[in-house]
């Protein structure tokens, strides 16, 4: 079975002599929650900005639903792929419905008019986000929380089979973290979306994504279950910090700790009786 992202021999840099991204393969397959994890500076936003065409790769390929990402044009590809950048406070002031309604320009007819399905999609969109009720409301009059949620919105209502995200929980407290994620996956379950989100949580990562893509600054890389990518000598590695891993049903946890930390002596018992797990 051929993912609905496929990802092969991936090479990218900013400049001639630069490579952020080297020799990178994947797969995502329909339906499934991906998450993209690694320092800063490993190519996390780079890679996003791939999938979505803003960025174009030296080398190797990248497919949508097993077509080449350069065979699209922007609006073609707007049907197929929706983007929720980091949370931002906006310029223009905006209403949440104008936002919303925003991401029904590619399907919009030649005198851009909304037609009856636009308009039941962005209800739709609005009332899975729990944002109608501030509707009229201007963007810039909202929580950091309530505007991740408009955004999660438009993006929905672009009707795409892909949303990737970009650290969607940035900046938002543990409730609207916790919100966020539920949303998410949610919108897997439900209306079957292939989810792609750039995270710096680990442990919210374990609990809702099935598979983790962990980029390393020296452009390694690994691909798999949390299970799997997620150790404590993957995670010392790759971020070079250790901590204490535990488990709380059948995923793990990782508590990072400095050496000034409190609990910080447990460190070394820790790591040596889970390296070899």
């Amino acid at each position: 079975m051929s993912g609905i992202i496929e990802v092969k021999d991936l090479n990218f840099g900013y400049t001639p002599q630069s490579t952020i991204l080297k020799a990178l393969s994947f797969e995502v397959i329909q339906g499934r929650f991906v998450g993209i994890a690694g320092p800063n500076g490993a190519g996390k936003t780079t890679l996003l900005n791939l999938l979505c065409g803003l960025l174009r790769s030296k080398a190797g390929s990248i497919k949508i639903d097993s077509v080449p990402i350069e065979s699209y044009s922007a609006r073609k590809l707007a049907k197929k792929v929706a983007v929720v950048r980091q949370e931002f406070v906006p310029v223009f002031d905006f209403c949440v419905a104008e936002v919303v309604s925003m991401a029904r320009t590619p399907y919009l007819s030649t005198f851009g008019f909304e037609s009856d399905t636009d308009k039941k999609i962005i209800d739709e969109a609005l009332e899975m986000t729990d944002t109608a009720r501030f509707a009229s409301r201007p963007l810039a009059n909202l929580s950091g929380g309530e505007r991740q949620r408009v955004f999660i919105a438009r993006a929905l209502a672009q009707n795409t089979d892909i949303l990737l995200l970009d650290e969607p929980t940035t900046f938002l407290d543990l409730k609207h973290q916790v919100g966020i994620y539920d949303l998410l996956k949610r919108m897997q379950l439900e209306k079957g979306k292939t989810i792609v989100v750039v995270t710096h949580d680990i442990n919210l990562s374990t609990q809702y994504c099935d598979e983790i893509l962990l980029l390393g600054a020296d452009s390694s890389y690994q691909y798999g279950s949390a299970k799997d990518v997620f150790s404590p000598h993957k995670i010392e590695k790759v971020f070079g910090v250790r901590g204490f891993a535990g488990k709380i049903g059948t995923e793990k946890f990782f508590l990072p700790l400095g050496k000034f930390a409190k609990d910080a002596h447990i460190i070394t018992t820790n790591i040596n009786s889970t390296t070899k797990k």
